[in-house]
């Protein structure tokens, strides 16, 4: 039976940490895993535009030996009425592995149901968790151990707040989600990485007292205001959000080892200011260069190749 990563909550706090390991395997010695995938083909499908999880993906997946086929819906019959449950099926008569970048986390679940090869969420309107691997990798390149460490996420509580929730709280850290009234994370995914900090001895913490959060906190983290189909809200959420932005006076309220992270794109001067994006504690371009590896790595560990 195929495995599939939907949701950071696909994997076991043991398999996280083993994925993590194995990125760490990956980017000490690429050259060990360049025929791991020779004669596979992987699909890259994007209902969405994209530059990191693009090129990282199409990258990664060359760098394993397989062929990778990048497709937007408008390449496919999706975009003449084909359901995609029969585009799956279709699929998964051709290549070895789907990955889907698109809006709806319900079209992730019905295509997996129907494939029968690995389906991969690299971005839905509900979960980023391919972006969660890479944040987590980063932190621990930075900091060392995850468990015990306090991320603080500053903004919408939009799909990287989710994947952030559950992936920290399964690595026993504390994840503080600081954002405006109205605009906290999913209730339900909330609940679901206060069940998760339960078991590791992680916490979960949401709030909308910036001050608060920032306060000690071992990892600052932000995203754009406006997601993608947000636009026309951008420059009222800009108003809104102004009071989260990360900025130096957060950066000295951190600890003094704190790790700044940004997914990227960043909207320099409104979630995050050039000198803290550009300061000693970014670690934004290494999160970047992380995608690539531990994308890899998720993809052998779907395979059973490591």
């Amino acid at each position: 039976m195929a495995r599939d990563y939907l949701s950071v909550d696909d994997l076991t706090p043991a398999e996280l940490a083993h994925v993590l390991d194995l990125a760490a395997a990956v980017k000490a010695d690429p050259g060990a895993y360049r025929t791991a995938f020779e004669g596979k083909a992987i699909g890259l499908i994007f209902e969405k535009s994209s530059t990191r999880t693009r090129v990282s993906f199409e990258v990664g997946v060359e760098q394993l030996g397989a062929h990778a086929l990048v497709l937007s819906s408008s390449d496919l019959q999706l975009g003449r009425g084909e359901t995609i449950e029969d585009t799956g099926r279709v699929l998964s008569r051709y290549l070895d592995a789907i990955v889907l970048r698109t809006f709806e986390q319900e079209r992730l679940e019905v295509l997996a149901d129907a494939a029968s090869i690995p389906v991969v969420n690299s971005l839905s309107d509900f979960e980023h968790p391919c972006q969660a691997l890479a944040d987590l990798f980063t932190v621990r390149e930075r900091l060392g151990v995850l468990a015990g460490r306090t991320l603080t996420y500053l903004g919408d509580g939009n799909n990287v707040v989710h994947s952030l929730l559950l992936a920290g709280t399964k690595a026993g850290m504390t994840v503080r989600i600081a954002t405006p009234p109205g605009f906290a994370p999913i209730p339900q995914v909330v609940q679901r990485a206060e069940e998760i900090a339960n078991e590791t001895g992680g916490a979960v913490e949401v709030t909308t007292d910036l001050t608060a959060a920032v306060t000690g906190a071992d990892v600052l983290y932000t995203d754009v205001w406006a997601s993608m189909g947000q636009e026309a809200e951008a420059d009222e959420r800009a108003l809104v959000f102004l009071a989260y932005q990360l900025n130096q006076a957060s950066v000295e309220r951190a600890a003094p080892d704190a790790v700044v992270l940004h997914c990227l794109p960043a909207h320099r001067g409104q979630e995050i200011t050039d000198e803290v994006i550009d300061g000693p504690h970014s670690a934004v371009w290494d999160q970047a260069e992380n995608r690539l590896h531990t994308q890899k790595a998720l993809l052998l560990f779907l395979f059973g190749l490591g």
